[in-house]
């Protein structure tokens, strides 16, 4: 099995405390299910970022900002995909994006 990385873009935690409850609930239920493959649960990120070009540091992402992250393990990148299609952030409007991890030499 090897790692790989869910890096969130969009999606919303809700707008009320009752909203956010019933996230946070979807977000529990999902890793339930996942088990043991999860390795870390992950974050959302803060809508503060920075980037660096040609040594000089700009304010903001570069491309469309990440706003979160979760790493899971499964046999191959199609399968970590298949994992993916049930996060609760693609139910409200978020997107993912799947990378293998690969082990440094």
């Amino acid at each position: 099995m090897a790692n790989f990385i869910l890096v969130y873009s969009g999606g919303s935690a809700g707008a009320t405390e009752a909203e956010r409850e019933k996230s946070m609930q979807a977000w529990g239920g999902w890793f339930g299910k996942l088990g043991d493959k999860v390795v870390d649960a992950g974050n959302p990120f803060s809508e503060h970022a920075k980037n660096i070009s040609n040594g000089t540091v700009h304010d903001g992402a570069i491309g469309t900002p990440a706003t979160g992250y979760s790493i899971l393990k499964a046999d191959s990148l199609n399968a970590a995909a298949e994992l993916a299609r049930g996060c609760p952030v693609l139910q409200s409007g978020g997107k993912i994006t799947v990378y293998e991890i690969t082990p440094a030499m």
